[in-house]
């Protein structure tokens, strides 16, 4: 074997349809395209959402809903995270910073502290917000809420 008489194995390689040259090829005419209609003729894109020109859906059902531009998005921080957190870290305060340090927050947001979990030590936290039942939580513990 040398390289001048390798040769693939059989029906390995196919042949590349040759369309819409004549009728000898077996695929002229129509040139697999079927007959008549968009999807024959060349230049043909189909867009997205098109229907055949029946109204399309997104025309059909009404615009809903309304995005309200002045809301503020808080990142949502449980009693349990920052209680663990202070216990890894061993400090009696929490504020933004440090849990930026920590990596639960990215640099611009903002942070609500939630009364899910228990805060069983004496801890100074500062956020943005705080729902009720944290706050309370903090206070009976012996800490401090603050907002920032």
């Amino acid at each position: 074997m040398e390289l001048h008489n390798l040769t693939p194995a059989v029906g390995s390689n196919k042949s590349k349809r040759r369309i819409g040259r004549g009728p000898g090829s077996g695929k002229g005419g129509t040139s697999t395209r079927g007959h008549k209609g968009a999807k024959s003729r060349s230049g043909y894109k189909n867009k997205i959402g098109f229907e055949g020109g029946q109204m399309p859906l997104q025309r059909r059902v009404p615009k809903g809903g309304f995005k309200n531009f002045n809301r503020v998005e808080y990142k949502a921080i449980n009693l349990d995270t920052i209680s663990a957190l202070a216990e890894r870290l061993g400090v009696d305060t929490i504020n933004i910073a440090t849990l930026r340090e920590a990596g639960l927050l990215r640099k611009s947001q903002l942070v609500k502290v939630l009364a899910n979990g228990a805060i069983t030590v004496k801890l100074n936290v500062e956020a943005n917000a705080f729902s009720k039942k944290a706050e309370e939580a903090i206070v009976a513990a012996g800490g401090t809420a603050t907002k920032v």
